[in-house]
Formats: C-alpha cells, structure tokens, sequence
C-alpha cells in the first residue's frame, strides 16, 4: 500500500523547518487539497510561502503551547504531523522548562485537539535522544512519545491514530552538524568537532519522510516506528566533508557539549524484544495492559531480550566513501557544491 494524500487536507505543525519543507511539498506533488503550516516564525513563513507559490498552503502563525491555536489549525483536517519542537540539546539543558512547555505540553496540546476534531491519523516526531535520556531534550521527548501511547492507551475507542515515529541526526536539517562544517568550510575555517570517535546515526529528509508515511500506512495506536539507519564517527563525516569540498582533512576538537552522548540509541533491547520487523523498519507497539495486572498473569518463563540495544555503536558503520557518496545524494549538498570555490585553509 503507498501512502496518498489525493484530496486530503493536513496540517503540519513546525511547517517552516526543514522536515516541513519537505513533507510540503510531497504533499503538494501528491495532491493534497489542502496544506496547513503552524509555526510561530512569521519571516520563514512568508519566505516559504513565496517560494511556494501555491494557494493549497495555508500558514497558521502560533505555537503548540496554546491550545487554540492548534485546535483552530486542525478543524476539518483528515492528518497531522507534529514536527514543532525544540530540538537543540544545549539550549534545552540550559531552559528545560521550555522543552517540557514545547516538547511535551505543545504535543498533548496537538494530540488532544486532534482527537476533539475527529483527525484520522497524527504522526508526532521523535529522537534517538529519547532512548535512555540523559539530557532535557531527550527526556521531554521520552514523555512526548508517553503522551502518545497514553492516548493511545486511554481511548481506545478513539477515531483517531496516534503514533511516534524515530530517528537519528536528519542530515542538512537546520541547526545540525553537516551545514555547519560546509559553512566553516566555506570561510576558509578548520571545522571544529566535539568528540571525532563519537557517533551518530545518519538520515536524509526523503529518509525522514519516507518513515512518517510508513507510519500513516501501518500504524496502530500507540506504535513507534524506527528506521534501521547506519551510522559513522563524526571524525569521519568531517573527514568526508573535507573531501568532497577539496579540503585539507584537518578540524579542532572543542569537546563533549553539555548533555551529549558519545552513541545514540534508536531502541532498547526491551523495545526490540516486542518489535515487528518490516525490513528497513521496526515497530514497537504500545504495552494495552490496564492497570489490573493480575490479568496478565503467565506460566513459564519470560520472553527472551536481545543482548544488544541498537544503536549508532553497532548499527552498519559507514566508511568515509560510503559517507562521500550519501552526502553527494544530498540535494542541500549538490546545491552547495555547484556554488563551491576552493577552500584555502592556513
């Protein structure tokens, strides 16, 4: 079954970043009736909508926090994606009440005022970050996906599906590593790398995209999706950034950022001892026990758990030329080196 949005209204919430850029256009291509952007950036709206063109986009400007505003976005609309967060671990670490305001308050915001406006299907965005969190963002993501299952778990008559889906480091998406190291490149600066031996799981926006229309296809309530996604160092992205702009391979290690880990997890060993495999993907349904716990009482011994969690240390490791070719792939890349000049370095 492909997913189609022919004839379908939907409303994406944090519209204007990069994953909603994308899925817009998707949508359009598709042929959706109608696209709703709720943001709280007027500029990058309007930027988008010039660039756009295209009356089926209807921009919303407001924030997750305010209930209102997102029940008033999400009348009539058939899907919802949840993109809208805060997603910049250091800042969270310092202003964590914002992430729970953002991250966990804004989606119970989205997901209750989809289920009062009878919303077929709303795929909310999660992270590796919300395996075994150690940091604010992490962990407001960790109950973000709670929220959903508890809905999930507490109307189970809902018309309305809620699932999460999961995923790594969005390559070129806005804040992240790899449009930072172009543009250090770029000014002729050695990149600056936190840890090269730490790693990280590697994802394009078609990536992205393609895993949330998974998740609309497949979802139960309460289900998280997770892309099986390979992985690298950070010391050899750089050291395949460096390459394809004819730089030296060189870069300055500034050191861990406050909550970082050195690997990131995409599930548990726990998670994946209840998973269905689809291949390239996994499903982790929700545990639909109630709170009578006696009920679910069993002979014999308890469900065999994988020895390993998956994550970016164990995950298909990405030599540097395997890391040149995904970036070439990269329209954000291919679009940076059409305008490139040689990079001098000192």
């Amino acid at each position: 079954m492909t997913f189609t949005a022919v004839g379908r209204r939907v409303l994406i919430t944090g519209g204007t970043g990069s994953f909603g850029r994308t899925m817009t256009r998707r949508l359009l291509d598709g042929g959706a009736s109608e696209v709703r952007v709720l943001s709280r950036d007027e500029a990058k709206q309007d930027e988008m909508r010039r660039r756009l063109g295209d009356e089926r986009v209807r921009y919303h400007v407001g924030d997750v926090r305010d209930y209102d505003t997102v029940a008033s976005a999400a009348r009539e609309v058939d899907f919802v994606f949840h993109a809208a967060a805060l997603k910049q671990v250091p800042s969270c670490e310092f202003f964590p009440l914002e992430a729970v305001r953002t991250n966990i308050l804004g989606s119970a915001n989205v997901i209750e005022a989809a289920a009062r406006n009878g919303v077929g299907s709303v795929v909310v965005l999660s992270t590796d970050k919300a395996v075994y969190p150690i940091n604010a963002m992490g962990m407001s993501k960790a109950l973000m996906e709670k929220v959903a299952q508890a809905h999930a778990r507490n109307n189970p008559r809902s018309g309305t599906v809620v699932s999460c889906v999961r995923y790594g480091n969005v390559m070129c998406s806005r804040g992240s590593v790899i449009p930072l190291i172009i543009e250090q490149l770029k000014a002729g600066v050695v990149p600056t790398v936190t840890d090269p031996g730490m790693t990280r799981f590697l994802m394009s926006l078609a990536d992205s995209v393609e895993l949330v229309e998974h998740a609309f296809q497949h979802a139960r309530a309460g289900d998280v999706f997770i892309r099986k996604a390979a992985a690298c160092t950070i010391g050899d992205l750089v050291t395949a950034l460096c390459e394809l702009f004819d730089a030296p391979v060189k870069y300055d290690v500034i050191g861990v950022r406050h909550g970082e880990k050195q690997h990131e997890t995409l599930a548990s060993r726990d998670e994946l001892a209840k998973a269905d495999d689809f291949g390239s993907f996994y499903r982790v349904p929700a545990d639909a026990r109630d709170l009578n716990y006696a009920l679910y009482v069993t002979e014999g011994s308890l469900s065999e758990r994988p020895d390993e969690d998956f994550n970016s240390a164990n995950a298909q490791r990405l030599a540097v030329p395997e890391i040149v070719a995904l970036l070439r792939a990269l329209p954000e890349v291919r679009a940076e080196l059409a305008l490139r000049e040689p990079v001098l370095i000192s």
